[in-house]
């Protein structure tokens, strides 16, 4: 085990040479006990022994029970693979004694809690920590007596060992409470990677929370020993991202309903229609406030434990999330890191899946809409995202120009031409961008649509509200729907004429041309005086809302007099577009919440609820991936170069509610695509990642120490915006994937699987074009890739029952293009928990050497002892994999958990 004691320097700590996250101190081992007279209690029986170790303080002479190796069965010499963690906190000196004490399993499919109970003494030894961290190669044998102290029933060996030989440079811990544990978070870094540890402690501690940590000692196959830290820790990220969502879909939602009530006189159908709408919309507002304020209140832990899954006031909440990380230190080969984020599948569990998942849902709900032309106009789903994007730039870049024109007349009045050329490229460059944002054909389809939902109109020629951007032209001679047809015959009292819209903004444009002109014209002057008058000048067409007199006033006249009447009209030119656009996209995203009433509205929060999930998750894998990686120059060029891929990996079954779970966690997974991070430089003492954005795009801004943002490419620093190629995977291994296979479908699985090969194909293409060879890690090559790709697509094909090769592959894939990891089951605790370790061990076997004889001790060894077991616990309150001895005859063989592991429990 790790024992952390107070004073540090004077035992020699020093650092591996990376960037990590990790346990740092010296692992007491037991790796031989044994001796002749080391018999079970009954002679027909083998020897099925473990070591409780307990501390007993100078103080005190009574011994305190601290913690407890793996059972070793079947031998007198028995070598054990796990210890125990002494954190920085723990009262530990010299004179503490550590007593080891050890057993005869009695019934070996006890855990070893409950085994100690039913178990027999076999002998005890006491050692003074002093002696051991003294004693030459730290390292001492102890004699094994029985409790009077009489008879030696056998010997035990005990080791001081470091976890790494490290180099010079600084260690940073960030401690936090567990329950009943503690461990401390390490980040380690050389001097020469200029990072101190001040600058990294906060970064860490903004996102981990309550870590746990066990170490193992294994054997490879040159008979050396490898050294493993496993560790999990929870994520501030599960909350705080969760807040800050639906805090940006209050806001959202509040404008959507003021542009609505903005549309202004309606004819009766339609301004029933909008009252309807925005009486249902208000009932959802006040649904994600009241989530909001209860999330406000939430205190104490960092997670959400699986058996509050369905709990409504936490459906916003990703389940069980933690990052789950194994740190390998071999005797020959370089240490390595390796992350995976593990989290319930994204789902909305309190919406329940009667009716199945998004998947269904959506696809369901659209084919109902396309029949509700009766009712009113119908708007393809990329019809209705493109006028959300309208809005969006609407009321992101009409404060910008309003703000950039403002700094211009600034520059005017101190008369700075350095500071009025810089100004008017701002001003240009956004009112472009403002322009441009209003060519789509929607736009003028959406104007001639609302047109005729006025209470009097007239079309000064035939025309119709063409149904989508795509139809151009065409929709010109396409029938009305029939409620407009009745609206023809209201009495006309205006006339409307198409091209007006054309005329409205492209005035925005001549506005500031006359702007640029008159700019042009101010600066020429007062640099070459003998400019003739009037050269240069727009035409008075261009200029219908300014006067030749206001061109040509004086070479030496008040340059804020002459630029402000031609602002007043950019501004006035800009708000009547505005004023127009609003109001048509709002009628846009009116229709398509009246044609599904109130199931749109029901949809859109379900979708909500599955996205915040996988979004929490995601941004907890991007913070803790752009930190292991920051020495990293391949990765941070393929960063921004090529984007991230982010792999999930589902267990979740094709039969009942699993497969609406499914159905929920495939949409999740693919609307992460919408999102895109941004690296900035933290302006304070707060590290959380900054949210913004609407529904159909956001972006994280992730905050770093100035120090560390230094190391970054100058493109991310630059702020350029970092994409994800998010790749989901599944495959059902437990007794509902036997039946959905046997007797139900398991379509649902081979084409999300398919899917997501051809994005993970596209993902590869992209990098291979874009990277050079030698960026990916020095162990693999193009080849290894390609092979693998092959393998996936085959295995895909098969159409083999529980072929979990699939996941394998992927995984293997993933880690090989520098990717983040996830894992997902329905509450990331037992699937998720026998998943994990398999993949810990087969990196271990496959990558690090481990002895194959102890593949199968190594993983169940994890699988007892390790951090997963601590977070069955956590969700719980008890250590037992929820399975049954039925269940696991259906799952895989590897995927089944050691004897005494599993049972009855809640979950």
């Amino acid at each position: 085990f790790l024992a952390h004691f107070p004073n540090n320097s004077e035992l020699g700590m020093s650092f591996i040479p990376a960037a990590r996250v990790v346990c740092s101190g010296y692992w007491i081992s037991f790796p031989f006990l044994g001796d002749a007279d080391l018999v079970a209690a009954t002679r027909d029986r083998k020897l099925s022994t473990f070591i409780q170790v307990s501390v007993v303080h100078p103080a005190e002479h009574i011994s305190t029970r601290y913690s407890s190796t793996e059972i070793v069965e079947g031998t007198k010499d028995p070598l054990f693979l796990t210890g125990v963690t002494f954190p920085p906190e723990y009262p530990i000196y010299e004179e503490t004694k550590i007593k080891l004490t050890v057993y005869d399993v009695k019934d070996k499919s006890q855990d070893t809690v409950s085994a100690l109970l039913q178990s027999f003494f076999l002998g005890c030894a006491t050692f003074r920590v002093g002696d051991l961290v003294k004693s030459k190669e730290q390292q001492l044998t102890l004699t094994l007596r029985t409790s009077d102290g009489g008879k030696t029933v056998g010997t035990i060996e005990v080791n001081l060992m470091k976890m790494g030989e490290l180099d010079e440079g600084e260690t940073d811990h960030i401690t936090a409470d567990a329950q009943d544990q503690k461990c401390a978070l390490v980040r380690e870094c050389t001097a020469t990677e200029g990072i101190s540890g001040k600058d990294n402690l906060p970064s860490l501690n903004a996102v981990l929370r309550n870590p746990v940590c066990k170490l193992y000692r294994f054997p490879t196959s040159d008979n050396k020993w490898m050294r493993i830290r496993e560790q999990m820790a929870e994520t501030t990220l599960s909350f705080h991202v969760p807040k800050e969502l639906i805090n940006l879909h209050i806001k959202e939602d509040m404008r959507r309903n003021q542009e609505l009530k903005d549309l202004g006189e309606l004819a009766p159908h339609w301004d029933n229609m909008r009252k309807s709408v925005i009486a249902h919309c208000d009932q959802m507002l006040s649904l994600y406030q009241d989530t909001l304020a209860e999330l406000g209140k939430h205190t104490g832990s960092s997670f959400k434990s699986s058996c509050s899954k369905g709990e409504k006031t936490l459906e916003f909440i990703p389940i069980n999330l933690h990052l789950q990380r194994m740190h390998v230190h071999s005797p020959r080969l370089k240490d390595a890191l390796y992350d995976v984020i593990t989290v319930g599948a994204p789902a909305a569990h309190f919406q329940g899946f009667k009716n199945g998942g998004l998947r269904k849902l959506l696809s369901k709900f659209e084919a109902e809409r396309r029949n509700t032309g009766y009712q009113c106009i119908y708007y393809s789903p990329e019809n209705t995202a493109k006028a959300k994007e309208v809005l969006s730039n609407i009321s992101h870049l009409q404060p910008l120009i309003s703000s950039h024109a403002d700094l211009l007349l600034s520059s005017a009045s101190q008369r700075s031409p350095d500071s009025l050329k810089n100004s008017l490229k701002m001003l240009s460059e956004k009112t472009e961008l403002f322009v441009h944002t209003f060519k789509d054909q929607l736009v003028r389809s959406a104007l001639l649509a609302l047109y005729t939902a006025r209470p009097g109109c007239v079309l000064k020629k035939p025309a119709v509200p063409r149904n989508s951007a795509e139809e151009g032209a065409d929709a010109q001679h396409q029938d009305h729907p029939a409620h407009i047809k009745r609206q023809d015959s209201i009495p006309h009292h205006s006339e409307y004429d198409e091209e007006e819209w054309d005329r409205v903004w492209a005035n925005v444009a001549k506005s500031l041309n006359c702007l640029v002109a008159m700019v042009d014209r101010l600066l020429e002057k007062d640099n070459i005086s003998n400019i003739k008058e009037g050269e240069n000048e727009p035409s008075a067409e261009d200029c219908k809302f300014s006067t030749l007199e206001q061109m040509t006033c004086c070479v030496l006249g008040d340059w804020y007099e002459q630029l402000y009447p031609l602002v007043v009209t950019l501004k006035d030119c800009m708000a009547e577009v505005v004023t127009r656009a609003k109001q048509s996209m709002a009628f846009v995203l009116l229709q398509e919440l009246a044609c599904g009433l109130p199931q749109c509205l029901m949809l859109t929060l379900r979708r909500d609820i599955v996205f915040s999930q996988a979004l929490a998750g995601l941004v907890c894998g991007f913070v803790i991936k752009l930190h292991t990686g920051l020495h990293d120059q391949g990765f941070l060029q393929q960063l921004h170069t090529v984007g991230l891929l982010v792999q999930y990996e589902g267990l979740l079954s094709t039969y009942s509610e699993e497969a609406g779970m499914l159905e929920d966690m495939a949409v999740g997974i693919s609307d992460l695509q919408k999102v895109m991070f941004r690296v900035i430089e933290a302006k304070s003492e707060d590290f959380l990642p900054i949210i913004s954005g609407r529904r159909e795009h956001y972006i994280i801004e992730v905050q770093l120490p100035a120090k560390m943002f230094e190391l970054l490419p100058q493109e991310i620093k630059e702020g350029k915006l970092l994409r994800m190629y998010p790749v989901l995977f599944n495959v059902g291994i437990n007794e509902q994937q036997t039946l959905a296979e046997r007797f139900g479908d398991t379509t649902l699985q081979e084409n999300i699987n398919q899917e997501n090969l051809e994005l993970l194909k596209e993902y590869y293409k992209l990098f291979t074009e874009k990277m050079p060879p030698d960026c990916l890690p020095h162990f693999q090559e193009q080849n290894d890739l390609k092979g693998l790709l092959e393998s996936l697509h085959q295995n895909i094909q098969a159409k083999k029952r529980k072929n979990v090769e699939i996941m394998w592959l992927a995984a293997t894939i993933c880690r090989k293009l520098n990717g983040v990891r996830f894992t997902c089951c329905k509450s990331a605790k037992d699937r998720t928990s026998m998943s994990v370790t398999l993949e810990q061990c087969s990196i271990l076997r496959d990558e690090h050497q481990l002895h194959k004889d102890f593949f199968i001790r190594a993983l169940d060894c994890m699988r007892r002892e390790g951090c997963r077991i601590e977070n069955v616990l956590k969700n719980v309150k008890c250590r037992k994999y929820a399975f049954n001895m039925i269940q696991l005859m259906a799952f895989p063989k590897y995927y089944r958990p050691p004897e005494g592991t599993y049972g009855k429990a809640d979950t």
